[in-house]
């Protein structure tokens, strides 16, 4: 199948559009690079001896989302373009709401302007909010306590009424917990612009010594430790688990809302402190308040995705922070 991926080299959708290549459909990517870099698509075209078609191009623009959807007939679009910083949510919410609800909006004319009705949504467990019980499961409400989180929400709604409108519309929406790790090449690490905002890249470069020390948003949540707790996913996996969802749409002809996690939740101590026994190396860390717009704990309730895609999370919390490293330092030459 001919497959676009918005956001395509971006960390979650660069390694999708290697298991994508491998298991023989054909990629474009288009991506803003307000988040990534170029030198991505030239590392998936050497590391797949392939040449996969790019346009830099902003969700915001429907001009030139429409030229693409001329140049190209597609099957499917994987949806990852957005952006994803909870406290950058929280201090700017209007270029959240622009950026993410009306790129997806604009993206989703193209689609219908040109029958092109099936798409994999990348969400998160942050549309959750805070648990009314745990593990996290498909049918717990909606209700984010912060604007990215809402955002999503958003998006996921306006996907599900379109295919309400029209059964034509598939739909896989996937949420998931909290990637970390990197491909077996350990070439496509995540490379966030500035100061990183996900915990993983974080500690990769407190540990390369980029960064003197790792911020740890409160210690007095009702934990094993009193840090966060989340369910962390092998980014491997979480691809693995955006192939099953297309699969889905395509030999079930249904659509479907899923978690993708491991259904174990850590700590933020538990994850530094396997990091450093698995890296041999220490993280230096100090404790600051807490974080407007997080939460105690979550992690998911995966039986649904194990029953409908026959899919489950193969890697370890030691596997994760072990490619985390390995990925980061071929990344930045550590």
């Amino acid at each position: 199948m001919k497959i676009l991926v918005t956001g395509g080299l971006g960390y979650i959708g660069s390694h999708v559009v290697l298991d994508l290549v491998r298991d023989n459909h054909e990629c474009v990517i288009i991506d803003n690079l307000s988040n990534s870099d170029i030198s991505t698509l030239n590392k998936l075209n050497s590391e797949l001896q392939a040449k996969i078609d790019f346009y830099k191009i902003d969700l915001l623009n429907q001009d030139d989302l429409d030229e693409v959807f001329l140049l190209h007939k597609f099957d499917a679009v994987m949806h990852f373009a957005g952006l994803k910083s909870v406290g950058e949510s929280v201090s700017n919410p209007i270029k959240y709401y622009e950026n993410n609800v009306v790129g997806s909006i604009n993206l989703l004319k193209s689609m219908k302007k040109y029958a092109c009705k099936k798409i994999i949504f990348s969400s998160s467990a942050t549309v959750y909010g805070v648990p009314s019980y745990l593990p996290l499961n498909e049918a717990h409400s909606l209700n984010s306590i912060n604007p990215y989180g809402e955002t999503k929400i958003a998006i996921e709604r306006f996907i599900m009424d379109l295919s309400k409108s029209d059964p034509e519309w598939l739909f896989g929406i996937l949420r998931y917990f909290n990637p970390v790790g990197g491909d077996k090449s350990h070439i496509f690490g995540e490379n966030p612009r500035g100061v990183p905002g996900n915990i993983m890249p974080y500690i990769c470069q407190v540990a390369a010594g980029k960064l003197k020390n790792l911020n740890i948003f409160g210690n007095d949540y009702d934990t094993i430790d009193g840090t966060g707790v989340r369910d962390y996913i092998h980014v491997v996996d979480l691809s693995r688990g955006h192939i099953k969802a297309l699969e889905y749409l395509f030999h079930k002809l249904q659509s479907i809302c899923v978690n993708l996690g491991t259904g174990k939740g850590y700590s933020v101590l538990q994850l530094v402190k396997t990091f450093e026994k698995v890296n041999n190396i220490k993280v230096p860390y100090l404790i600051s308040a807490r974080r407007e717009g997080d939460i105690a704990t979550n992690y998911a309730d995966v039986e649904f995705a194990m029953n409908e895609l026959d899919w489950s999370a193969n890697f370890d919390l030691e596997k994760m922070c072990e490619d985390s490293w390995e990925s980061q330092k071929k990344l930045f030459n550590f």
